[in-house]
């Protein structure tokens, strides 16, 4: 494997970089296994519960979050879109407002 050697002024380089604030935008699918040969409804109903268990971990746990949208699929699966807080450590209320 090639080493890459940096020159003087690259290494001497004392900057710091540091996440302030930060929130993720995750893209969430529930979906149940197509073998277990559900109905849409069925399907539906199950992972419309695992959304409220996924709600409640992330209550337990204070991260804050927001469902910013919804859609169920033809086949019964759910897609969410969260908006939820990277850490704890900084106020990220401005992602929220």
């Amino acid at each position: 494997m090639k080493q890459i050697s940096l020159s003087h002024s690259a290494r001497s380089v004392q900057t710091l970089k540091r996440v302030k604030a930060a929130c993720i935008l995750q893209t969430l699918v529930f979906a149940q296994k197509p073998e277990m040969g559900y109905s849409k409804e069925r399907c539906l109903q199950l992972n419309k519960e695992e959304i409220e268990l996924y709600k409640a971990t992330l209550e337990r746990s204070k991260t804050r979050f927001q469902i910013v949208d919804t859609a169920e699929q033809e086949d019964g699966s759910v897609i969410i879109y969260v908006k939820k807080q990277y850490n704890d450590k900084i106020d990220v209320s401005e992602y929220f407002d």
